[in-house]
């Protein structure tokens, strides 16, 4: 039985690890951590985990952390940093949520994320957690550096045409929407119900931090420098991201259909719709999939790819899971067949 450790498990990405971790058959949760919760129990916080965990916060700080064969940090940006090193030191692996490992350029980093690096010797180390891109690298990571959600689904929906160099690498275009959750479990003004109900907008319009991250992911696919523009959008719902990819295709009569199913005919976690059919968040809503579709429009050598997954799953802690699988020989799909929610 594998022994596991979430660092920071009051927010949404939390309780979402806890949701599959718990029913995992393969894993058995230790140790969950919060500064602010120490000494309450997880079903307290979280009333949807009564009966299945009897389990109490402990302080970030405790040394039961270095007996778990692999910890989770489902913590703000700037934190994993700190205690990465210590816990890959004590023989520990570590999947980190965060933003911390995803950049190789620390110096990037720090213009995003506002301070320097703590442990900048990991980051070229750190394997970058999208399954479909780097699933061998993972299974000899001792740390994983999990995907933004937008990177997510833009990656997965460009995958396929830059690494056949089916479309001109300017101008590339990504229209992105998400549910509220993926701002996190704070108490924000602009999430407030009546602030973000019967309204949709625009946000990071001058720069979103999760650029730079999909930035780098397309431009290892393409093996030469690639640059998006990269607008996000606030949703009134709960979970979920809706991408809208745009492209130029060298070749109009390219097969995009074939192309797409043909990449992803092994994925277990990336369904390619029939030609004609759109992707809907509901429809991945609580799962690790996610849902693409491609649509070259009549007489246009444009193409338009829509990609869904569910922010907190496949956008967090699914692939979250779905990388603990690989690291460890574990089946990839074990924990997270679960069936989207309707409605």
């Amino acid at each position: 039985m594998v022994k596991v450790g979430i660092i920071g498990a009051t927010g949404y990405t939390g309780v979402e690890l806890l949701r599959l971790l718990l029913k995992h058959p393969d894993v058995s949760v230790q140790v969950v951590t919060s500064r602010t919760e120490v000494g309450r129990r997880l079903d307290a916080l979280f009333p949807t985990l009564r009966g299945h965990t009897e389990l109490v916060f402990t302080d970030p700080d405790t040394t039961e952390l270095m007996d778990c064969d692999v910890v989770f940090f489902a913590t703000p940006h700037n934190v994993a940093m700190g205690s990465v090193p210590r816990l890959l030191q004590a023989g520990v692996r570590v999947v980190d949520l965060s933003a911390d490992y995803r950049l190789q350029d620390t110096e990037v980093w720090s213009q995003w994320y506002g301070e320097p690096h703590a442990s900048p010797e990991l980051c070229a180390e750190a394997v970058y957690g999208l399954p479909e891109v780097n699933r061998d690298a993972i299974a000899d990571a001792r740390l994983v550096a999990c995907p933004g959600c937008y990177p997510t689904a833009v990656q997965l929906g460009f995958l396929p045409l830059l690494r056949a160099e089916a479309v001109e690498l300017q101008p590339l275009i990504a229209s992105c929407a998400s549910g509220v959750s993926g701002a996190g479990r704070q108490g924000k003004i602009p999430n407030l119900l009546t602030e973000a109900s019967e309204s949709f907008r625009a946000y990071g319009v001058m720069g979103h931090r999760h650029l730079p991250e999909i930035e780098q992911g397309l431009t290892q696919l393409a093996h030469t420098p690639v640059q998006l523009t990269f607008v996000p959008h606030l949703v009134p719902m709960n979970r979920g991201i809706l991408a809208t990819l745009f492209a130029q295709l060298k070749d109009p009569e390219v097969d995009c259909q074939a192309l797409f199913e043909s990449t992803y005919a092994d994925e277990p976690f990336v369904d390619v719709l029939a030609a004609g059919e759109q992707p809907d968040t509901r429809h991945v809503r609580g799962s690790n999939r996610c849902q693409l579709s491609v649509t070259v429009p009549r007489d246009r050598s444009t193409v338009v790819v829509t990609a869904a997954i569910d922010n907190l799953t496949k956008g967090a802690s699914g692939q979250a899971v779905q990388a603990m699988n690989i690291m460890l020989g574990l089946p990839e799909l074990q924990g997270l067949e679960t069936i989207s929610v309707t409605p």
